[in-house]
């Protein structure tokens, strides 16, 4: 063992070094050292290599000055490789001092990992700027993003993730938009890309999650809950191709002028994010298809009151339509086809705003069925429904749909009420 005298160990004699130790058959050895050394461990006891190559054996041979043991694995001490170059001059400070010579300082994993921890902290500095400076009311949505991981998952690395963070604040910092813009121009103004907001980018991830949590906006999945989610925030997607029939209805000089000629209106999500009406009656009705509303318009024209068409599947601009007139206090009635689809239309419907039957129970299905001959046969896949749960019972005892156009009649009795 070397005595330690205070002095500084003598320097490495890299020539002898780098035949001794720095060949590529000891390679495998230097990097279980680093390792050790990363980790702070001692550099003592024994480190083995499976299968080791003639080559391999040869060169822990001429390190050791010994061969280092028959068997299927090669097997080398460090405390005797330390000793070995101390004893020989080669490294006087020892197998440390040897593979920092030969491969470089070695990085601490603590301080790797404490470094690392600090680029993430750093990451998160664009957000904390934006949550002290213009938006306080996101910090409980910015700890969220902290403590879920999904800024990790998405950036991997602390660098993008400043990155994206940074986009992220930029974008947020300008929302909601008022008055309401197409979200591609929104992100080629504010990110130079008009694409940067598509869906699925990690970007538009963070920047949609962020808008929900400005406007209370609801969790929900699908292509029109995200078109939705954007509007709510002045941000619309396919602004001209969501739309929603009305008829009846008042708030704008254009409804105006449609309801006082008993024509349908066709309203888009642009529309109802720039000018939403101005006034809310104390009833809509509410149907599914189409041709419920073209009917009360023919046969009541500007006698019908209030009625919504989602014309299917609601779209974003028949929510946000419908959110509008809940929030200002209609009540909204609802009817659509007595079927499986039907069903999954008005759960999905009522998932995102309360509504109340419209003739749309299982005491009107069964109603409509004895009322009809030959109603075709119940198809699809059987669901619930909320609003009453004898109804899927009763499609299914019974067997067969009952679409709205078979109880167009009733309907109609009740808007011309």
């Amino acid at each position: 063992m070397a005595v330690n005298d205070g002095r500084p160990p003598a320097p490495v004699d890299r020539d002898r070094l780098a035949r001794l130790l720095g060949g590529p058959d000891l390679a495998w050895l230097v990097d279980r050292v680093r390792r050790r050394m990363a980790r702070e461990e001692p550099l003592t006891g024994p480190v083995t290599l499976a299968d080791p190559t003639p080559a391999q054996r040869a060169a822990a041979e001429r390190l050791l000055g010994r061969a280092p043991g028959a068997g299927r694995s090669l097997s080398v001490r460090l405390d005797t490789v330390d000793a070995v170059l101390r004893r020989s001059g080669v490294s006087p400070g020892g197998l440390g001092s040897a593979v920092t010579a030969l491969t470089g300082p070695v990085a601490r994993v603590a301080d790797v990992r404490e470094r690392e921890e600090q680029a993430w902290r750093d990451a998160y500095a664009p957000l904390d700027e934006l949550i002290h400076t213009h938006r306080p009311q996101l910090a409980g949505w910015a700890e969220r993003l902290r403590a879920d991981g999904l800024v990790r998952r998405l950036a991997r690395t602390p660098q993008a993730a400043k990155s994206l963070l940074g986009g992220t604040t930029e974008a947020l910092r300008r929302l909601p938009a008022d008055p309401a813009v197409s979200l591609s121009v929104f992100a080629a103004a504010t990110l130079n890309d008009a694409h940067a907001l598509d869906d699925g980018t990690p970007l538009a991830t963070l920047v949609l999650s962020g808008a929900r949590a400005l406007t209370g906006f609801p969790e929900g999945s699908g292509a029109e809950w995200r078109r939705e989610a954007w509007a709510s925030a002045g941000l619309l997607k396919d602004a001209l191709s969501a739309t929603v029939l009305t008829l009846g209805l008042h708030g704008s000089p254009a409804l105006d002028w449609a309801a006082g000629e008993g024509e349908p209106a066709v309203l888009t999500l642009r529309q109802l994010t720039r000018q939403p009406p101005r006034t809310a009656p104390a009833v809509v009705r509410v149907c599914e298809n189409p041709a419920v509303l073209a009917v009360a318009a023919d046969t009541l024209g500007a006698a019908c009151p209030p009625l919504v068409c989602l014309q299917g599947q609601p779209s974003a601009a028949a929510l946000t339509l419908l959110r509008h007139l809940h929030a200002q206090g209609t009540t909204l009635r609802y009817h659509g086809d007595f079927d499986w689809g039907g069903l999954h239309i008005a759960s999905a419907l009522l998932r995102r705003i309360p509504w109340h039957p419209w003739r749309y129970t299982a005491a009107d299905y069964r109603a409509a069925v004895a009322a009809t001959l030959l109603a075709p046969p119940l198809t699809g896949t059987p669901t619930t429904a909320a609003w009453d749960p004898d109804l899927p019972a009763a499609l299914t005892e019974l067997g067969v749909r009952i679409e709205e156009e078979t109880v167009l009649d009733d309907l109609l009795t009740d808007l011309g009420q």
